[in-house]
């Protein structure tokens, strides 16, 4: 079976499936070759489950061959990021903690994808908990970046760009509480939405229950009008989340190909705040100057916010200590560092200081619902760096100094923070001597519930400036 269909689209992979040309045992068979080849150079993978996935495929081609409406990702081969529940399938949530649990149920998004028809090939690493935008852990070598090996793919949902990128899936499940699906795009150059608030339930026994103020699961794949297709099938109401929103959710591939003749388009290079790597801005600014040839007008307004990250991070770290929190006493020597970091301030955080970090994510986001009055979109860089060596975070971005533990993701955390929806498209590769060759991502950022008018405007950036065809080395 020709290896390029292992980098197919999945709505060109449905018409092949429908028509009997590929069959969905063949096309399981060549991903976990090309696994087998693969994710050892990349460690993308942490469970694998050929048996499940065999026999899923086995009833998808009898599906097929018996003319039984398929679903709508009939056959379709996808990963599932392991901080997603799978029933009878290993999930460590990238904690050593958890390194041999297999869950007696399925989180709402795998509940969904099963039910869509489509092969889960496996379970993508991610840091501990999602606690980190780089993908290491205590349960292996760390995630690597198919475009260079001695670079981290970014996190949290590290593993599933990584496998994305080198054709080891052609859909992938990720989540995204302060950049983790738009990191690692950005990073290994793939696309991904982040969507609105609610739009996709969070449920599957996580941990202690607490508010969830900033995560969300979506869709990330090698093409706008793919993770169109599993937005469609994530998204929409559950009532075992008290925060997803109630409306059923639009068709989110009906306008992709609309464009976006007379948008209103804001650009920032830095929000106010942000030290931002000189190539990442000329690169990122250019690609931001493309919508002026789709026909929208764009401008940089003076967006100057004051730098958030305080209050995200005792919003964060509380809710990650109230659900892990209680391990950390008896079990402190197997937590990672970053774990342990986001649990101990976890701790600290007072009743007043919570009070206070959410009365700031209230402000900021009337402040960017009122910016959206008047604009159509907002662009900035997804990162301010390239993606660096693995475990070897950036101290000083564009002559500032910045905090090593998040100074590289200024841009996404507070979009988190308003509730907004946001994706990163692949817009161009570095050419400096220290990361020539890496990905780099623009931030496409939309008001809240506006994931298909993202999704249109990324789709037009892809139609202007196609990336599909860029293959990593690793691949």
């Amino acid at each position: 079976m020709s290896q390029e269909l292992a980098f197919t689209p999945a709505t060109e992979l449905r018409q092949l499936i429908d028509s009997r040309q590929v069959s969905c045992v063949e096309l399981t068979e060549l991903f976990y070759r090309r696994i087998e080849e693969f994710n050892p150079r990349l460690n993308a993978y942490l469970t694998l489950c050929p048996e499940q996935a065999l026999v899923a495929a086995a009833a998808a081609d009898a599906a097929t061959q018996q003319g039984e409406t398929p679903g709508p990702l009939h056959g379709i081969p996808l990963s599932v990021k392991d901080l997603e529940m799978t029933k009878d399938l290993r999930t460590t949530l990238g904690s050593a903690l958890f390194r041999d649990r297999t869950p007696d149920l399925d989180s709402v998004v795998v509940e969904r994808v099963r039910a869509a028809g489509a092969i889960i090939l496996g379970k993508t690493n991610t840091p501990e908990f999602g606690l980190s935008g780089t993908t290491e852990n205590r349960l292996g070598d760390a995630c690597r970046n198919p475009w260079d090996t001695e670079r981290t793919p970014g996190g949290s949902s590290g593993g599933a760009a990584a496998a994305l990128a080198s054709g080891l899936c052609t859909l992938a499940t990720g989540s995204d509480g302060g950049g983790s699906i738009r990191i690692p795009a950005s990073f290994s150059g793939v696309f991904g939405i982040k969507p609105s608030q609610g739009r996709v339930p969070r449920y599957g026994g996580y941990g202690f229950p607490a508010a969830n103020h900033f995560s969300q699961s979506g869709p990330m794949s090698r093409t706008v009008a793919d993770t169109a297709l599993l937005l469609q099938v994530l998204a929409g109401p559950d009532p075992r989340d008290p925060v997803s929103m109630r409306e059923t959710p639009p068709d989110f591939s009906a306008q992709l190909s609309d464009g976006v003749q007379g948008w209103r388009i804001a650009w920032s290079p830095d929000l106010g705040y942000a030290g931002v790597e000189p190539e990442v801005l000329r690169i990122t600014e250019a690609a931001a100057r493309v919508f002026e040839e789709l026909g929208a007008v764009v401008e940089m307004p003076p967006l100057a916010l004051e730098d958030p990250f305080a209050a995200f991070w005792d919003v964060f770290a509380t809710a990650s200590y109230t659900s892990y929190g209680h391990l950390l006493a008896e079990h402190r020597d197997d937590f990672t560092e970053y774990g342990r970091r986001a649990f101990e301030h976890g701790a600290t955080v007072s009743g007043a200081d919570l009070s206070r970090a959410l009365l700031w994510v209230d402000q900021l986001r009337r402040r960017m619902e009122t910016f959206f009055d008047d604009y159509d979109l907002l662009l900035t860089p997804t990162m301010a760096v390239p993606a660096f060596p693995v475990e070897q975070r950036p101290s000083v971005i564009g002559g500032k100094e910045v905090d090593p533990f998040w100074g590289y993701l200024p841009f996404t955390f507070p979009i988190n923070m308003t509730g907004q929806t946001a994706a990163s498209v692949p817009c161009g590769f570095s050419q400096a001597s220290d990361s020539a060759g890496m990905p780099i991502g623009l931030h496409l950022v939309g008001p809240r519930g506006a994931e298909a008018q993202v999704l249109r405007a990324a789709a037009a950036f892809e139609q202007a400036r196609p990336w599909q065809d860029k293959r990593p080395p690793v691949s």
